[in-house]
């Protein structure tokens, strides 16, 4: 039988490596928990390095400036017991052991350290490579409280999900564990937040206990993480759940009462979610980094710099927002007119720089270099993006602002982008967003009134480079282009295995596969992608550029 206790979620936000830092956002929280009546209070995973800590792991004193900031917060621990996630030293051979630990503090001191046994190595995560999996799964009894916790740090819990060798969860609950505490590092995706919940209530059911799972909050690099901290019954009901995307602090009863579960979680849609996502991601890449808050974005009148301009404002807000429109000749008048209509419904100032005169320049340069033409082509359409590519980094070099790419993931994929042009930049913001989605985040965006300019929705889209040019007159329609790219990508389907969509060809299909790869060598020239699909361009995706295998 579980005794009754008050337990506390806490939900905060890391900066990885700020040890300090978060040292005392722990405390604040305890000290919060103790206040509100709370036994113990739960922090996520790595909760005092922030997570992932990478190679900042290998610095010499990285792990003792920690594990100080770690002897510190016992401090607090004589008024509340506090289980924290740290790395801790191993016991092995090995002359660099270390454990991505849960340690319980108590009564002022280390009581207990719990290690990770499911070292997560696939996607972002590269946890073998730092730590040594544990095969100690003895519960620890909190001194006061009669409990005997079971502690299954993240990935413990998605035993099912890989060819896991041990169930950590089924060894705690076999040596007696009565109460699972799950602290998280878990990154969001579009739809994580219900797939976890549903894993953690198998994993509740399975085991007959139930499970307290805390996960931070907040974007570290490409890494966004979303909370949704909450408490699911033994039979898989879930008591309480915590908001997305927010910190907070959320003091529950254990065991949950009788028939008390909710009956439904409220989370926000998925296109919500993915504006709070990104909204997120945005405002801790300048936070966490200390940079003047101040973005600059190119507005072309299309629908994805509106819409990376609009996620800015939400994270930065509008006076820190520049949008600069770059009319060249083949621009179209309603093009500029939407970018200053953008800015006015934003909020934001728009400055207007013609690249008429330098695009001129480059044309006898080109006379000069390769003889005269009529056009040169590809040459002539690119050099219109490198112009405004440079006068972004201009803008950025002489007022402090960090450029901000607005290219989506359907044209990243096929390299419907020109290096040194629009990709240049400091953050894609919507890289692993399909074109399709920015679309929804457009309508969401003016959900309670028009702040994205009905004619930026309604037009056909143009990188208008060249004389009456469509995106359809290089690229299949977006919807089939979407369609392909999630199977190859998020799917993992091999070009044999692609489905074309009804109507299109086979040869449509393979030639949008060909596409991707060839154009590894472009991504990985682009800025950092915020990452919102459970496969993204950066760190989870890695592909040679060099490679001839075509199956």
């Amino acid at each position: 039988m579980l005794n009754p206790m008050k337990i506390a979620l806490a939900q905060i936000n890391p900066t990885v490596g700020d040890l300090a830092g978060n040292r005392r956002l722990a405390q604040e929280a305890a000290e919060q928990a103790a206040g509100g009546g709370a036994d113990l209070v739960v922090l996520p995973e790595l909760a005092l390095t922030g997570y992932p800590p990478m190679d900042l792991l290998d610095r010499d004193r990285f792990i003792d400036d920690q594990l100080a900031e770690l002897d510190e917060l016992a401090k607090t621990s004589q008024h509340i017991v506090i289980v924290v996630g740290a790395v801790m030293r191993g016991d092995g051979d090995q002359p660099k052991s270390m454990l991505n630990a849960a340690v319980v503090l108590a009564e002022g001191r280390i009581h207990a350290v719990r290690s990770k046994t499911l070292l997560p190595t696939y996607d972002v995560f590269d946890e073998q490579r730092y730590f040594t999996q544990t095969d100690d799964w003895s519960p620890v009894i909190v001194p006061g409280l009669d409990v005997s916790l079971g502690l299954a740090i993240c990935e413990d819990t998605w035993f099912r999900t890989k060819p896991y060798p041990v169930d950590p969860v089924h060894e705690l609950t076999s040596r007696g564990a009565q109460l699972i505490i799950n602290p998280s590092a878990s990154p969001w995706h579009a739809g994580k937040a219900a797939e976890r919940r549903a894993m953690l209530a198998e994993v509740a059911i399975r085991n007959a206990r139930p499970v307290v799972f805390v996960n931070q909050v907040g974007g570290n690099d490409e890494l966004i993480f979303d909370g949704g901290s909450c408490v699911i019954d033994a039979k898989g009901d879930v008591h309480a759940a915590m908001p997305l995307f927010e910190t907070g602090i959320a003091i529950y009863e254990i065991p949950p009462g009788a028939g008390t579960p909710l009956a439904e979680v409220d989370d926000p849609t998925a296109v919500a979610q993915l504006e709070s996502g990104l909204t997120l991601g945005i405002r801790d890449y300048f936070l966490k980094q200390n940079l003047p808050p101040n973005a600059v974005i190119g507005l072309s009148g299309g629908i994805d710099s509106a819409v990376t301009a609009h996620l800015a404002v939400l994270a930065l807000g509008a006076p820190r927002v520049l949008g600069i429109a770059m009319p060249g000749p083949f621009s179209s008048e309603h093009s500029i007119d939407d970018a200053y209509e953008l800015g006015e419904r934003l909020g934001i100032e728009v400055r207007r720089a013609d690249i008429g005169p330098i695009y001129e320049s480059y044309i006898q340069l080109f006379a000069q270099l390769f003889g005269e033409r009529d056009d040169y082509g590809l040459t002539q359409q690119n050099i219109q993006s490198r112009i405004r590519g440079a006068i972004l980094m201009a803008c950025s070099n002489d007022e402090n602002r960090l450029v901000l790419g607005t290219g989506n993931k359907s044209e990243l994929s096929v390299g419907y982008c020109t290096l040194y042009g629009d990709t240049v930049g400091g953050l894609a913001v919507l890289g692993d967003v399909y074109k399709g989605d920015v679309y929804a985040l457009a309508e969401h965006a003016n959900r309670n009134g028009e702040r994205i300019p009905a004619n930026t929705i309604e037009k056909p889209p143009s990188a208008e480079l060249a004389a009456d040019q469509l995106d359809q007159d290089d690229l299949p329609s977006y919807d089939v282009l979407d369609n392909i790219l999630r199977q190859a990508i998020e799917g993992g389907r091999s070009r044999a295995s692609i489905v074309p969509p009804p109507g299109v060809s086979e040869e449509v299909a393979l030639g949008i596969v060909n596409r991707l790869d060839r154009n590894e060598y472009k991504r990985r020239q682009t800025p950092l992608v915020l990452r919102t699909s459970q496969k993204a361009f950066g760190g989870g995706r890695r592909l040679p550029i060099v490679h001839r295998y075509s199956g």
